[in-house]
């Protein structure tokens, strides 16, 4: 992806990024939430901020990925695309309703 294990490892541990395990028992990071156009490498922005809210209302590091990639209704397509897009300020406000 044009990132090193050990910048995405800080960025796990600083909150920037969510991991989960796969059925095989691999740790992994989506590229979709990576600006792999940014030079260096950057998280989407937006995703962390978004992380911490979710985390704080309690929802798993799985439930966090999951609601990332799928359709949310009110913003007409998944998280993690809005955010890419742009519409920080949509997604938070949907996940603030998911959260709490």
């Amino acid at each position: 992806m044009g990132v090193r294990d050990r910048e995405v490892r800080q960025m796990l541990r600083d909150g920037r990024l969510v991991a989960v395990y796969s059925e095989s028992g691999a740790r992994g990071v989506a590229k979709e939430m990576l600006d792999l156009e940014a030079s260096p490498v950057a998280v989407v922005e937006g995703l962390p901020g978004t992380l911490t809210l979710l985390a704080d209302g309690g929802v798993s590091d799985e439930g966090v990925v999951r609601w990332l990639f799928e359709v949310e209704e009110e913003l007409e397509a998944r998280p993690i695309d809005a955010l890419r897009d742009g519409r920080v300020h949509a997604v938070r406000r949907v996940a603030l309703a998911q959260a709490f």
